[in-house]
């Protein structure tokens, strides 16, 4: 990195896109994402409905 960057011609909020849908990408540990890819496989579903259904679960049973 360079000790200093030079921001004079930069422009405020460039990238900003009001109402953006953000999308969070969930990083889980090796042993859980294969622990979770075992279930998914054999409920023969794809890891991220099983892991969006087992959130959407735990979030009413939080409520």
């Amino acid at each position: 990195m360079r000790k200093e960057y030079d921001f004079s011609k930069a422009e405020r909020g460039k990238f900003y896109r009001k109402g953006a849908l953000l999308r969070l990408p969930i990083y889980l540990d090796s042993r859980l994402q294969n622990r979770l890819q075992r279930l998914a496989q054999r409920n023969h579903e794809q890891l991220r409905e099983l892991v969006y259904r087992l959130l959407e679960k735990d979030v009413r049973t939080a409520q």
